[in-house]
C-alpha cells in the first residue's frame, strides 16, 4: 500500500498540476508542498482534509484505511485528465468478452507489479536506516 506522501503525488501528477497550484490552494509555500510530497515533513491532519477535498477522495483513502473506499464514487467525476469512469466503463463493455478478460489480466498483473516494487522500495528504506531515523 503506498504511503500518504505517495498518494498526493500520484494524485497531482494523475490530474496534470504543479506544486506550486497545490501549494496555492493550500496556502503554503511550493517548498512545505515538495517536502510533504517527498515525505520530509509530516502532513498536518487539515491538509489531509484540504486535499482530501480537492481531489474528491476520501480521508480514508488518502490514511490507508481498510475500508475497500478507492475514492470517489461519482462516475461522471474526471478520473484520470479528463476522462470519467463513466467512459472507461462505456468502453469497457464496448470490448469483446476475451478482451475484457485479457484487460483484466493486464490490472492485475499492474497491481502485482505495484505491490512487488512497494515490497522492495520498504526493504530499501529500511537498509538505508530512513525509517528508523537514522541519518
Amino acid at each position: 500500500m503506498k504511503e500518504l506522501h505517495e498518494l498526493i503525488r500520484d494524485l497531482r501528477e494523475d490530474h496534470d498540476l504543479k506544486q506550486k497550484q497545490i501549494a496555492e490552494y493550500l496556502n503554503v509555500s511550493q517548498q512545505t508542498y515538495s517536502n510533504y510530497e517527498n515525505g520530509r515533513r509530516e502532513i498536518p491532519v487539515g491538509v489531509v482534509a484540504a486535499l482530501a477535498e480537492y481531489y474528491k477522495v476520501s480521508t480514508d483513502y488518502l490514511l490507508g484505511a481498510n475500508t475497500g473506499y478507492l475514492g470517489n464514487t461519482n462516475l461522471s467525476n474526471p478520473y484520470l485528465d479528463n476522462i470519467t469512469m463513466h467512459d472507461v466503463m462505456y468502453d469497457l463493455q464496448g470490448l469483446q468478452r476475451e478482451n475484457r478478460k485479457e484487460l483484466i489480466k493486464f490490472v492485475n498483473y499492474l497491481k502485482t507489479t505495484e505491490r512487488h516494487e512497494s515490497a522492495r522500495s520498504r526493504r530499501k528504506e529500511n537498509r538505508t536506516g530512513r525509517k528508523s531515523g537514522i541519518e
